[in-house]
């Protein structure tokens, strides 16, 4: 029977929570990195065993760990994140320019055909890549080069580079967003960018409708339509049904049209998960209800998914790298709180249980669907 591997990272360390195909006993090994923010948590698609995560601190900066054995051992690996190739400033919140400057790894994207390969999208917004398991990084200086780069400016949590996508069918082929500049896309493994951002709007910018500016929370692709992407925005839930070049929305019946994570089911392409909040002001759930809510039409028609999870008084919230879904037949989803809990659904988001509570703010899960 297969096994499944939920990575967890959180403000004060890492867990890892493990189960058999059945999803419903699970043991917790934790916490790996005690008392530092773990801001993500990834594993290779190519060797089930290799893990990375990002370790930061106020006190002592960034580091990236590296496990071969599933999350047993760890080492230090590859902390050298040099910003080159392109220098200048970008804008900053009263337009006037501030330097680049590196604060932390915000996402790991281990590559889908090479076992060494990794990316790492960082604060202030760049992308670096490793070719030989995290030890070196090199920086593709293409994207932080665009022309629009003065003009990127952070949102509330920072400027991070927080989304990596690779196009299954093609892996030159790649999507990255940042807060706030939003989607960009390469067709040359990284060479060169360009904004994809057509039919998103933002009312609080300059140009509502800007090329760039906008303040993209997540975005998700099911491997089978390497061209349609979906979309959290700060406000508006989209769609893209041709590789980024242009958006529509796909709010519909939502109770709030803002939230962080967005994740599609790993067997059903037009079935799409998202997880309201009430406010760009009040991040906790509208009415005090925890609820994932549920599109199987690719959009605007929503059903609120409710079974286990508390309907009264429950102010917590799902940050945009805080959801994930495994790939078994009755797919898995699964979701961490601002509160400490991991919720896990075995069947699609039918029902809910807690895997684990108590846990401090959950900052990102991953899961791997083990042989």
């Amino acid at each position: 029977m297969s096994q499944v591997r939920v990575l967890v990272g959180t403000r004060k360390g890492a867990f890892i929570l493990t189960a058999d195909g059945k999803r419903q006993r699970w043991e917790i090994s934790g916490p790996h990195f005690a008392g530092w923010e773990i801001y993500h948590l990834k594993g290779s698609p190519i060797n089930a065993n290799r893990l990375y995560a990002s370790q930061s601190s106020g006190w002592f900066g960034q580091m990236i760990q590296r496990s071969d054995d599933g999350g047993k051992t760890w080492e230090p690996v590859g902390n050298a994140f040099q910003y080159d190739g392109v220098t200048g400033t970008h804008q900053w919140y009263d337009g006037t320019q501030h330097p680049w400057e590196f604060k932390r790894v915000w996402h790991l994207e281990p590559s889908l055909n090479d076992p060494e390969a990794v990316y790492a999208g960082v604060e202030d917004a760049a992308l670096f890549h490793s070719a030989d398991g995290a030890r070196t990084w090199q920086e593709l200086p293409g994207l932080r080069g665009h022309e629009s780069g003065h003009r990127w400016q952070p949102g509330a949590g920072g400027m991070g580079l927080h989304s990596i996508i690779i196009d299954p069918s093609n892996p030159e082929r790649i999507f990255i967003a940042i807060s706030a500049a939003g989607v960009f896309r390469t067709d040359d493994g990284g060479k060169t960018w360009r904004p994809v951002n057509r039919g998103l709007r933002s009312q609080y910018i300059p140009d509502p409708n800007a090329e760039v500016g906008h303040c993209v929370h997540r975005i998700a692709m099911h491997p089978s339509r390497p061209n349609v992407l979906f979309m959290q925005k700060h406000w508006d839930v989209m769609r893209s049904n041709d590789a980024g070049e242009s958006w529509h929305e796909i709010s519909g019946n939502l109770p709030s049209d803002f939230g962080f994570p967005i994740d599609v089911h790993a067997h059903e392409p037009d079935t799409v998960y998202v997880v309201p909040i009430k406010s760009d002001s009040e991040h906790y759930p509208p009415d005090g209800k925890l609820r994932v809510y549920r599109s199987r039409t690719g959009g605007n028609e929503w059903e609120a998914l409710t079974a286990g999870l508390p309907q009264s008084d429950c102010y917590v919230n799902v940050l945009r790298d805080a959801m994930a879904v495994d790939s078994l037949d009755q797919c898995g989803v699964y979701f961490g709180t601002t509160g400490g809990q991991v919720y896990a659904s075995a069947n699609a988001g039918e029902n809910w249980a807690p895997i684990v509570r108590d846990l401090p703010a959950v900052l990102s899960v991953e899961v791997q669907t083990l042989p």
